[in-house]
């Protein structure tokens, strides 16, 4: 009772709800919450090939840096927009003029957050010089003058974002974006103190010494292919808020690694495979974490002859048998894709039914029609056999998945040979933009909660296409979409319907295999840990340990 009474008058607060259960309790909760080491150690499966926000394009990259920085918003728990560097926004009745005003916020090293730090951001993000992958892709045809920039047409001074003053931010649309507001959530729209950078030089984002932070934490260590260390940023706005006082990051390829170093106590979280799950799903640190996440077939049509023939995709595509990928070789939650826009992704917009649901399956698996449209395929190229390569990751997970796909579509397509190319995470980046594959087994999440964030991609000669299809009809489907619908929510949706049905039904331009969804352990006692539709795969601003 002494104890209690002393806890008591510690003055400490709860973060957690009163169960019903007495006061008592509830304050000896408080006083352990208080005392426990606010230090966690998760698992990331590849180095951060950068953390340059204007220059990252991959999942590793934004969740580290979505930790770091802070753009005008943030997703909470149920991925609404929530405060960030902006206290308030107004929009123009044509749609076209938005302007923020940021609250009074510090850079790590002390300096002020302003509106000039978003515009040297966005100009960055579209100066051709920089080559930012992303930048004229998220704000070519969003932000005025954006793409006009980003092809040497324009100044960048001439981008549609101005500091009216330190803390207002102006920024002109080329036309009514619906999601704009969400989209500012992404790490390319984050923004940069321009002194800093540019006294870094080439060093900048290279090394945790030289990084900058205005978000929840702060990198204060980086051994390149090792792991890395960030720490509470107490110069962030929100400090009270974060608890955790430190972050590790270790790279761990193998899923048996992982769990051994969990069980050994060394980490706190970790994935785990189809080997694993069955193992642990009584654990009470067993959890199954879904997201909108893609993973899907790149074919490129220039790369080899028999991608640049629809029967040949359309049976790689059929002979591919999803359900037992997920049951099997997955085993850890994942679903098979139905279409190239998740499910539980968006809703349409007078029905509230979910996008998917409205659609309903374009793609699945078919052995007969396989077969009839490879013979298709291989009387058009005049071959009896065919060698593909197909790139991927080098990971455990990744190398199973591979061997499955090379399985299926040899055993089922007579003739075809796949030769697997596994490389590390960054390079198969690398390659993507390059456009130096074959078939690829690539993966897409959400930048944004719209529908565009998917079917915008296969644009003809868009940012993120590297597979080199076009479709006139395809791109005017998107363009009306996006234009002559953008303050229609109904109409702009029926026409996304009918751009995904060309897409897959009539072009198989690419295979969705399936939707992701993580099985992991996770310390039971590490509270406040979520997942968002974008942005970083686990939030931790809110994060403590119990």
């Amino acid at each position: 009772m002494l104890v209690l009474v002393l806890a008591a008058c510690s003055g400490g607060g709860s973060t957690t709800e009163s169960n019903g259960e007495g006061n008592e309790e509830n304050t000896e909760k408080s006083s352990e919450e208080n005392n426990a080491k606010q230090e966690i150690t998760v698992t990331a499966k590849s180095e951060i090939p950068s953390m340059d926000p204007q220059l990252i394009t991959d999942s590793v990259g934004f969740q580290w840096a979505g930790e770091t920085l802070e753009g005008l918003y943030r997703l909470d728990e149920n991925s609404q927009l929530t405060e960030g560097m902006a206290e308030s926004s107004e929009v123009s009745d044509d749609g076209l003029t938005w302007t923020f005003k940021l609250r009074d916020a510090k850079w790590s090293n002390g300096d002020p957050v302003t509106a000039n730090d978003f515009v040297y951001a966005w100009r960055r993000a579209v100066d051709p010089d920089v080559g930012s992958e992303y930048g004229p892709y998220f704000l070519g045809g969003i932000i005025k003058n954006a793409s006009a920039i980003s092809n040497g047409e324009k100044d960048i001074e001439e981008l549609g974002a101005k500091a009216v003053d330190e803390k207002t931010l102006e920024v002109q649309l080329e036309k009514p974006v619906p999601y704009f507001k969400s989209m500012t959530v992404f790490v390319t729209f984050m923004p940069m103190n321009q002194s800093y950078v540019e006294e870094q030089g080439e060093n900048f984002a290279t090394e945790a010494e030289y990084t900058l932070a205005n978000g929840p934490f702060k990198m204060t260590e980086w051994n390149h292919g090792e792991g890395w260390t960030v720490e509470k940023n107490e110069s962030y706005w929100d400090a009270d808020t974060v608890q955790l006082d430190k972050i590790n990051a270790k790279v761990i390829k193998e899923v048996s690694t992982g769990v051994n170093l969990y069980e050994s106590g060394e980490i706190d979280q970790t994935e785990l495979n189809a080997e694993f799950v069955d193992q642990y799903r009584t654990n009470e640190a067993f959890e199954v974490v879904e997201k909108p996440y893609l993973y899907f077939f790149k074919f490129n049509q220039e790369a080899h002859p028999a991608l640049a023939n629809v029967d040949a995709r359309k049976a790689i595509s059929l002979a591919i048998d999803r359900q037992s990928l997920v049951d099997v070789i997955l085993n850890d939650g994942s679903v098979p894709a139905e279409g190239y826009v998740p499910s539980n992704f968006v809703s349409m917009p007078e029905s509230g039914k979910d996008f998917r649901e409205a659609q309903g399956p374009l793609v699945g698996s078919d052995e007969e029609k396989a077969k009839e449209h490879w013979s298709k395929a291989l009387e058009a190229l005049g071959e009896e056999s065919v060698t593909i390569e197909l790139l991927g990751d080098d990971t455990g997970t990744s190398k199973n998945v591979l061997a499955y796909y090379k399985d299926q579509l040899e055993s089922k397509l007579d003739g075809l040979t796949i030769k697997l190319v596994e490389v590390p995470f960054k390079e198969r980046v690398r390659r993507d933009s390059a456009s130096e594959f074959q078939i690829e087994a690539a993966t897409w999440g959400p930048d944004y909660v719209d529908p565009n964030t998917y079917l915008n991609m296969y644009l003809t000669d868009g940012q993120n296409n590297n597979m080199n299809y076009s479709s006139e009809e395809y791109d005017a489907l998107i363009k009306k979409a996006n234009d002559e619908y953008a303050q229609q929510p109904e109409k702009r949706f029926e026409t996304f319907l009918e751009a995904e049905r060309l897409l897959l039904e009539e072009d198989a331009a690419v295979a969705p295999i399936y939707q992701d969804a993580k099985a992991q352990l996770f310390r039971p006692s590490i509270k406040g840990v979520f997942t968002t539709a974008t942005g970083p795969e686990f939030e931790f601003k809110w994060a403590y340990v119990e």
